[in-house]
């Protein structure tokens, strides 16, 4: 079986043997007791408790101007990050949880207007991935989008859901710097400037 095409196991090859919810809020706590098959082997583990935590899919968007040889990222709060020892304010690219039976595309455009004032017309997509698969459901989907951005940035976000966001338009000459003096603690943000880093040499080559 070839790995790059196919795992090696399936959606069957697990059992459920149990599953009790201990908090149901925006997020929620599940405790799941279950057993799985053992690679090269016909057996499965013995009955394994594992806590999982259920949040909604999410989109995210990098915008950039090539034209400004700029792109967008926001600054804001997080609670996950409350004791980081540098700082609970994180750089991030434009982002939401999707509402219902919403797109990831349509998503992203509401974000985008909440977040920075920019339209969004044409989407790329990158990448759509589990960021913490090892205690989390979330389901992230990762685009990119030509914009015309701002001239500045400005103080963003929908107050009454307790949002205050800073836009930061930053030049593509600084790129290799924030890749790597330890700002970006994300990795939203990380995949997104590492495929703008590629786009950016292709454009410079064109």
């Amino acid at each position: 079986m070839n790995i790059i095409r196919q795992a090696t196991y399936e959606i069957n090859d697990y059992k459920i043997h149990q599953r009790e919810y201990l908090y149901r809020g925006f997020l929620q706590v599940e405790k799941v007791s279950l057993s799985h098959r053992l690679f090269n082997k016909t057996s499965y583990t013995p009955t394994i408790q594992r806590e999982l935590i259920h949040r909604p899919e999410a989109a995210g968007v990098l915008l950039y101007d090539d034209e400004q040889q700029k792109f967008a990222l926001i600054e804001q709060f997080r609670v996950g990050a409350m004791d980081d020892e540098q700082s609970p304010w994180q750089l991030e690219i434009i982002a939401g949880v999707l509402d219902g039976d919403e797109t990831p595309e349509s998503c992203i455009r509401r974000e985008a207007l909440e977040e920075s004032g920019c339209e969004v017309d044409d989407l790329e997509h990158l990448f759509t991935f589990y960021p913490s698969a090892g205690a989390c459901s979330e389901l992230f989907h990762l685009y990119s989008a030509k914009v015309k951005l701002p001239k500045e940035g400005g103080i963003f976000g929908m107050p009454d859901e307790g949002e205050n966001i800073q836009l930061h338009l930053i030049s593509y000459q600084d790129l290799n710097t924030l890749l790597t003096n330890g700002r970006l603690r994300n990795a939203p943000v990380i995949m997104a400037l590492q495929w703008l880093k590629q786009h950016i040499k292709t454009i410079k080559n064109v």
